[in-house]
């Protein structure tokens, strides 16, 4: 009986599509079919870890930089999400949308980062939820896209950080003092620093400035301290390796006078 048993499995391994096994060893006490031979996928490539991560986020408000992106109708946010990531190259798309569907948002990045510098270039498209004259693709002069450099260098073994972001293209325009519509390109620079835990925990302090007149201080000021937060997060780890991180920020804005507490956490696969 056991001989026609392993016989079964012999044959479901043989005939298998979706890894192509090239043979069979043994049949283990647990009931698993050991195989040998270099396993490969239905294209004829060699099977391997993948490069490509998924996940999602969940914020209870959206706060950004210091800046209320809901202030009217604000809902909690959910942020889907796609990555490729090779060594230092990092490739994203993600999106941001709210529970009651007033919010929308799809961003596309790249970046690479060197021992401890990160160059990167990132598109934010904030289409209106009424309105069909932001195209994607072509949208003109009334594009929803912002099209952002930015440099972040966070030595290894220095806790600091520093992050200078400049919008060069897209909707970050406002109006000067004849009435003429100009692009801002809205500079944005932050520091911060962070101590670590067992675990991965970590408690973090950012402090993030406007450096013209620009979307962060709503065009008003040549520079203006617009970010204060103070964050900790806690690793939660499961036996399987898995860890998830929740986040309670502190977040106070000195240009707009306006402090929030906000939730996070992140689903990463």
């Amino acid at each position: 009986m056991m001989k026609k048993v392993i016989a079964v499995l012999y044959c479901i391994g043989l005939c298998s599509s979706v890894f192509a096994q090239e043979s069979l060893d043994s049949l283990r006490s647990d009931g698993k079919v050991v195989y040998s031979g270099i396993n490969k996928n239905n294209w004829g490539a060699k099977l391997r870890e993948s490069n490509i991560h998924l996940g999602i986020d969940f914020q209870t408000k959206y706060i950004w930089r210091g800046m209320e992106m809901m202030t009217e109708d604000a809902a909690p946010v959910l942020f889907p999400a796609i990555n490729y990531q090779w060594s230092g190259l990092y490739v994203y798309a993600m999106g941001g949308y709210s529970l009651n569907g007033k919010y929308a948002e799809v961003d596309l990045g790249i970046s690479y980062t060197w021992k401890g510098l990160t160059i990167g270039f990132n598109d934010y498209y904030y289409p209106t939820t009424n309105s069909n004259e932001d195209a994607y693709f072509c949208g003109g002069k009334n594009t929803g896209h912002w099209l952002e450099a930015v440099i972040t260098y966070s030595p290894e073994k220095i806790p600091v950080w520093i992050t200078v972001s400049n919008f060069f293209y897209g909707a970050d325009k406002y109006a000067d003092s004849n009435g003429k519509e100009k692009q801002a390109y809205s500079t944005y620079v932050e520091l911060g620093t962070y101590y670590e835990f067992l675990n991965n925990n970590r408690i973090s302090l950012a402090v993030g400035s406007a450096c013209n007149k620009s979307c962060y201080n709503g065009y008003e000021k040549d520079f203006s301290v617009c970010n204060v937060e103070l964050k900790y997060t806690h690793n939660v780890n499961f036996k399987n390796g898995w860890t998830l991180p929740l986040s309670v920020a502190y977040i106070y804005n000195p240009h707009r006078d306006k402090s929030f507490v906000n939730f996070t956490t992140n689903i990463a696969f």
